[in-house]
This record gives C-alpha cells, structure tokens and sequence, in this order.
C-alpha cells in the first residue's frame, strides 16, 4: 500500500469514529457558566446577580436557571457541592465548563431579539379605550424613567473598575433615554 493510500485510509478511520459531541450552550447557559468563573454560588445566589446585573437586557427566570444548572451538571461543566444553608446547593464551574465558555464566548453572536410588549399592544391600540391606553403609557414610562435613573446614578460609579459591564449599562442608557424620546413624541401625539 502506498503513503497516499494509507493517508485515506486513516482518514476514513477517523472520520468513521465516533466522537463525543459538546453539547451545544445556549445564551441563558453560557451566562451561568460565566457568573461561576467568579466562583461557587447557589441557583438562588445566580439568579440574585443575574437581576442585579444583566436582568434589564436578559430575561431569566429562576426555573429557567435552575433547569439550565441541572443541564450543565449533566454535561459536566459544573459540579454541585453540599447543600448548605437554606437547602443551597453551590455550583462550580469544571475545567470543561471553563473551555465551554471560552468556545461560546468566541463565536460570532446572533442578531438581538427584541420583545417589547408595549409595542404589540400599541400596535393594535385602535382596539382600545383611549383612556386605557394612556394609562398603560403612562405607567411603562414612569418604568423606563426609573430604569434611566438607576442606571445614571450606576454607571459611572463601575466604570473604572468594571469596563465592560459599564458599557453594557452604557448602553442601557442610552436605550432607557431613545425610549424617553418616544415616549415625549407620544405625548406630543396626545396619546399620553
């Protein structure tokens, strides 16, 4: 048998191999395994600092977390300690919970989806009672004016220590004051 021969050969071999597939992360996944890169901490703990942190731009809710913490535990990139205090149970991150979470951090993100529901129900605002309407308006944006205070009166007390979270709320801000825009160009409409 010739070299090239045996080269397809091997390469047939290896092909026809099996191999272990990663389970693939989904976004909700890869933020978890990016909380514990600062170490162990409980479901309870995680969904605390998701809501402190991320919780204006990713939505998780709690049994959303600790479906996701049983799935990584599965798959081996967290093992869970002793149940502690309150029944806790500390996650920590594995090695190939770390390499997990480099892969999806380098590969190129996907589009932002955007769910407003104040659009949706404006978008068929015909269908209801003006004074209704006006009061839900109202009432998201007293919402938008408090998150825009929050993240003023934050962001520049992170943005030496923390760059790249502050951005992140940078950009909350700059959000929080496109969406005070239009709710000021509603109000001129008279829909406030």
């Amino acid at each position: 048998m010739d070299y090239e021969s045996i080269l397809v050969a091997i390469d047939k071999k290896v092909k026809a191999t099996p191999r272990r597939a990663e389970p693939e992360l989904n976004a909700t996944a890869a933020s978890l395994l990016g909380f514990l890169m600062a170490g162990a901490q409980s479901g309870y703990e995680l969904a605390e600092r998701i809501e402190d942190s991320i919780g204006n731009f990713w939505n998780v809710t709690r049994s959303q977390i600790y479906r996701e913490l049983q799935a990584l535990e599965a798959a081996g990139y967290v093992r869970v300690g002793a149940t502690g205090a309150r029944e806790r149970r500390p996650y920590t991150l594995s090695a190939s919970g770390r390499r997990a979470f480099d892969a999806w951090l380098a590969r190129e993100p996907g589009s932002e989806n955007t769910r407003f529901p104040l659009l949706l129900t404006l978008f068929f605002g015909n269908r209801l009672a003006p004074e209704d309407l006006a009061r839900m308006l109202r009432a998201h944006r007293a919402r938008h004016e408090a998150i825009h205070a929050m993240y003023r009166a934050r962001v520049a007390e992170i943005e030496r220590d923390h760059p790249f979270p502050a951005k992140t709320m940078r950009f909350g801000l700059m959000y929080e004051e496109m969406v005070l825009a239009w709710f000021a160009t509603l109000e001129r409409d008279g829909l406030l």
